[in-house]
């Protein structure tokens, strides 16, 4: 795709806010801040980014575990995530979803999911809910290699195409579940190829292309609000950090560290800066005002987190569903 300056460096913004949002939990989390388990998107930005600006104002998306990156992209305000994260008040939980399970109607993010796979049913529920009421919605359902291996991805998989709903199923396919190699845990090379089975597209992307991702996943989303049905589509990416905040030494305990030294050599702002300054879209010094100013919302953020009460003891079984 042709790329102006306006839609690169709104790319290259929203990747970085994300970067730098996950690189100050990294702090805070070592610090004890951030209680229970955090699972960072660091080095998967293009896909959550690529993904989300595909859709229009009204579209919805499910999450993961690793969340963090799909609620920024979708539009989440990072005061709000941070104090969510905090198990504060003001965070969009009200500090009781925490890091795995952010969600806000508000900005069509259906929720994080802490069970891996569980995202898929509750994707294609809501695509079906859009055929029902006509709303000219589209779902965008993100999960990981390795829920694909679940039965809940191949009944959502199935329904979705056979009543042809208006979802894409974007894998980000990171090359491991936890601590298992995708060569241990899956039987084909890719997981597109499940596409076929459910008589939908299925197409792989570089998943540390943000530009690419924003096409392909564009064309699958432009298909589905046509009636045309799911697409599968598989983003081969890479997690810089371990599974989750804990896992010593970047996962090194299960992957070889020239294998990690590779994928972070493609990181995708890098790459993205890389192509901005080679097309003279923006200079190195607009760029670097980009980085000061989002550092800046970031600290913004977290003294918002930190001056956040946290929720009275007698509120703890409100909001839920019994």
């Amino acid at each position: 795709m042709e790329l102006t300056k306006e839609f690169a460096l709104k790319l290259l913004r929203k990747m970085l806010e994300i970067r730098l949002f996950e690189e100050k939990i990294v702090d805070q989390y070592a610090r004890g801040n951030v209680p229970g388990l955090a699972h960072l998107y660091i080095g998967e930005e293009a896909v959550a980014v690529g993904a989300c600006a595909s859709l229009k104002e009204g579209d919805l998306i499910t999450s993961t575990h690793r969340g963090h990156g799909h609620c920024i992209a979708k539009g989440a305000d990072p005061k709000r995530m941070m104090a969510e994260l905090f198990g504060k008040k003001d965070g969009y939980c009200k500090g009781k979803g925490g890091s795995m399970h952010i969600a806000s109607m508000d900005i069509g993010m259906l929720g994080a999911m802490g069970i891996v796979g569980s995202g898929s049913p509750i994707a294609v529920g809501a695509a079906l809910a859009a055929r029902i009421r006509k709303s000219n919605q589209v779902v965008i359902c993100f999960f990981g290699d390795g829920a694909t291996n679940t039965g809940a991805f191949h009944e959502s998989s199935n329904f979705a195409a056979l009543h042809k709903l208006p979802v894409v199923f974007v894998c980000e396919n990171n090359l491991y579940g936890i601590s298992v190699s995708m060569e241990r845990h899956t039987a084909i090379k890719n997981i597109a190829d499940r596409a076929a089975g459910y008589a939908m597209p299925g197409v792989i992307v570089d998943g540390n292309d943000v530009t690419k991702v924003y096409e392909v996943v564009g064309k699958a989303v432009k298909a589905a609000r046509m009636g045309k049905g799911p697409t599968l589509v598989e983003c081969k990416t890479y997690r810089f950090r371990g599974h989750f905040e804990g896992d010593p030494n970047l996962g090194e305990r299960y992957r070889d560290k020239e294998e990690i030294k590779r994928w972070m050599a493609k990181c995708p702002i890098k790459k993205l800066k890389g192509e901005v300054l080679k097309k003279k879209l923006a200079t190195k010094r607009e760029i670097e005002l980009i980085e000061k100013e989002i550092s800046r919302q970031i600290e913004d953020a977290m003294r918002y987190a930190e001056a956040s009460p946290f929720p009275d003891g007698e509120e703890t079984l409100e909001d839920l569903f019994v």
